[in-house]
């Protein structure tokens, strides 16, 4: 970019709305920001990204809900059956060692969408709701001139019109979202509205997204597609022409199984849908998981499950497919995490944001150009100590929402809009940094355990013990001691966030 072209965005930048002024007034619109950016455009035409693209890629970020790492057949599971998946895993980038940013949904959620810890901006667990202060993904992508759209589970507030964190105020133009996870037949919500839908989840959520991403192609315009799927989450529910692929398993498991079948049969017509529009080979299209697999179904690929921050609670599968940039099959072992998403895009489309808190993602648009040989910087993972918020599954809210819009209701009860999401109303101490943490500096990962008061370490080499298993604290207690310090240092800047230093 030349310094004429720098000059003059940097002219227009005040005329953003800052993420500060939004949140009493919920306008994400970025509207003048977006003018002067197509401005530029239609003058200068669109430079080259970061990644040397002479365009911008489309993005489509999918996510499975409770999916573990060994849950795919192309990761070696006996019976599953998942062809779609199996078939990305041969013809893109495979990420053998990716992480999700904690043990359960909603916070890992929230790092896909702003790149930062969850534990930075309070969802420490299930039902955590995000703070508007917050700057997604999609919001960023926006000032690049992307149409923005979620598709499915939401999970991080509301989908309910009037709350400052629906998807709608947290930066998606399009949203055909549910507030938790669901199964067939949903009822979605389309801007705040409820439709009662018809048909398996997955293909339900993928078939939302098709829509939106023939309109965007049909106008000509780059666009974001998150899409989450509502599978395999308990309760199970695969349908008919699914169970019988998996006749003779235990019947639980024949559901389990199945969700996944579906799913993947969902992600394959997605995938098939951009080459039939042709714009598959600059479309950025990325799956993984939301956590874990669940303990006595999923193949987790390591020691423990969901909920617990050990191997099988953190690592998933994930893949990357991007014909334009990544001509050839490919497999790294580098270590990366959900929270890397967002400085990646960022990174790819060039965008940088005004106020940008500290991120704790790192772009790895350099394993994209065959550069990056290791990871430049360590991984923190955090279970603060603390439940998950329950306000109800998504059937019940959203019939309930649905009853109301067929009986007329328009008074709402702003209690559950959860209007002051992001007031900081406590304040969290420094000292005794609670639950259980680790640094994942590769091939070593450190656990930090404060249980009652009492902290023990463990130290584990993940490249010749993935299950965790010999803890090597007492023997390497120089790594020990260099890490623990780095992590605990790390610990301190998240409370710091956490009680709102960053949005000073």
């Amino acid at each position: 970019m030349n310094n004429f072209a720098t000059t003059f965005l940097n002219v227009c930048a005040p005329f953003r709305l800052t993420k500060r002024s939004r949140l009493t007034t919920f306008n994400r619109n970025y509207q003048y920001g977006g003018i002067a950016m197509l401005v530029f455009l239609m003058i200068f035409g669109v430079g080259q990204t970061v990644a040397q693209h002479k365009s911008k890629p489309n993005i489509i970020l999918c996510m499975a809900d409770d999916q573990g790492w060994g849950d795919m057949g192309y990761n070696g599971h006996p019976v599953l059956k998942t062809p779609n998946f199996d078939s990305m895993a041969r013809s893109g980038l495979r990420f053998d060692h990716f992480y999700a940013a904690a043990p359960v949904c909603s916070p890992t959620r929230g790092s896909v969408l702003t790149g930062r810890h969850p534990n930075r901006f309070g969802v420490f667990s299930w039902g955590g709701l995000l703070r508007p202060q917050e700057i997604t993904v999609a919001e960023a992508l926006k000032t690049a001139g992307y149409v923005t759209g979620h598709f499915g589970k939401w999970h991080l507030g509301p989908v309910r019109s009037g709350s400052p964190i629906n998807p709608g105020n947290s930066g998606f133009d399009s949203w055909f979202s549910s507030p938790n996870f669901y199964n067939n037949n949903p009822i979605l919500s389309r801007e705040g509205i409820a439709v009662q839908t018809q048909g398996e989840g997955s293909m339900v959520t993928a078939d939302a997204a098709i829509e939106f991403i023939r309109a965007q192609t049909g106008n000509n315009q780059p666009f974001l597609a998150v899409v989450w799927f509502g599978s395999p989450h308990n309760p199970y529910a695969a349908i008919e022409q699914d169970l019988q692929l998996y006749a003779g398993q235990e019947e639980k498991l024949r559901n389990y199984y199945g969700e996944i079948t579906a799913m993947d049969r969902a992600f394959g017509k997605l995938r098939q849908e951009l080459k039939t529009l042709k714009i598959d080979k600059n479309t950025i299209l990325l799956f993984c998981s939301d956590n874990g697999g669940v303990k006595g179904f999923s193949a987790t690929g390591g020691r423990g499950n969901k909920g617990q921050i050990y191997e099988g609670g953190l690592r998933v599968p994930a893949m990357l497919e991007w014909p334009d940039q990544i001509p050839k099959p490919r497999v790294t072992n580098i270590p990366f995490n959900t929270s890397d998403i967002y400085p990646t895009l960022l990174e790819i489309t060039g965008v940088k944001m005004k106020d940008q808190p500290p991120l704790d993602g790192i772009s790895f648009v350099p394993l994209l150009k065959g550069t990056m040989k290791s990871r430049t910087q360590p991984m923190g993972f955090w279970q603060y100590p603390g439940g998950g918020i329950n306000e109800g599954s998504s059937a019940v809210l959203m019939a309930a929402l649905l009853k109301e819009q067929q009986a007329g209701i328009t008074t709402i009860d702003s209690a559950g809009l959860h209007l002051d999401a992001g007031v900081i109303t406590r304040k969290y101490a420094e000292s005794s940094l609670p639950g259980h943490a680790a640094w994942l500096d590769w091939p070593y990962k450190l656990h930090r355990i404060n249980s009652k008061n009492e902290v023990k370490f463990e130290l584990y080499n993940l490249e010749v013990d993935p299950e965790e298993k010999d803890d090597l604290s007492a023997r390497h207690s120089k790594i020990t001691k260099s890490m623990k310090s780095l992590m605990e240092t790390w610990q301190k800047s998240v409370i710091f966030s956490l009680n709102g230093g960053d949005y000073r």
